[in-house]
């Protein structure tokens, strides 16, 4: 699995109204095989260190690296899972699910057996010929994890993915992306603005500064991982621990951040 590391990482945006540091030194440094959950303020950089972990952003200053390598682009091993899905509607759940492996070039037999796994892992197989407008949101954001799990990859990096749905379905994909990591042991980040999703789903939870992003505290959250984690005493500690921190940064005040 990867390790993943920001080196002193800052990063400008340039804009016609002038130049946006999204990020300023930001230090980080996730274990092999750990999932953490980024929370913190609109504008904080959260989307950006996503993108510069995938390689689709470059830092302004310092390095990016997953398994001690220098990120200089995306990786074949790295999923990014964005808000919007990114489906195709006029492919159908097999062939969204295909892919990532099609781009990246693996045999049809490759693209089968890997895409059948998948979709079988998140309950979706029965729906394989069907499109992801015949979909319920719960279902096209179970096909977009179909997409990142038949990649067989080793970093999962997730962009509020669970936002547009309510709360009952959310909870139930929690427990589906619970049971993927625990299941597959890849390394995970996931930004959120729930601070219930980031303690369920996080063994860290990183607070972000406003901007210019940096790490503003890391809350440890060693009991994360079991499937009724929701029910014990320790969850709603430490919900109540990351809620303190973002009420005295005035996160909460400003409503940025759900509660």
């Amino acid at each position: 699995m990867a390790e993943v590391s920001f080196e002193h990482v800052s990063m400008t945006y340039k804009g016609l109204g002038g130049d946006v540091l999204a990020l300023s030194d930001l230090d980080l440094t996730l274990a092999e095989g750990e999932p953490i959950s980024i929370i913190g303020p609109s504008g904080g950089g959260k989307s950006t260190t996503l993108l510069l972990a995938a390689g689709l952003l470059k830092p302004t200053k310092g390095e990016v690296k997953v398994s001690g390598e220098t990120v200089t682009g995306p990786r074949n091993t790295t999923s990014l899972i964005l808000q919007d899905f990114g489906l195709l509607p006029w492919k159908t759940v097999e062939q969204n699910a295909a892919l990532g492996l099609k781009i990246r070039k693996f045999t049809k037999k490759q693209q089968d057996e890997r895409t059948a796994q998948a979709l079988d892992q998140v309950g979706l197989t029965e729906f394989a010929s069907s499109y992801p407008n015949e979909l319920s949101g719960g279902m096209r954001q179970r096909l977009a994890l179909a997409r990142a799990v038949a990649l067989d990859s080793d970093l999962l990096l997730m962009d509020e993915p669970l936002s547009a749905l309510d709360a009952l379905l959310r909870e139930k994909l929690q427990d589906t992306l619970l049971s993927l990591w625990k299941d597959i042991g890849y390394s995970q980040i996931l930004v959120t603005h729930s601070i219930e999703e980031a303690v369920f789903l996080g063994k860290r939870i990183v607070l972000m500064s406003p901007r210019p992003g940096r790490v503003a505290a890391i809350v440890e959250n060693p009991e994360m991982g079991d499937a009724d984690y929701r029910f014990n005493p320790s969850f709603h500690e430490c919900c109540e621990k990351l809620r303190s921190l973002l009420v005295g940064q005035g996160t909460l005040a400003e409503g940025r951040v759900d509660e």
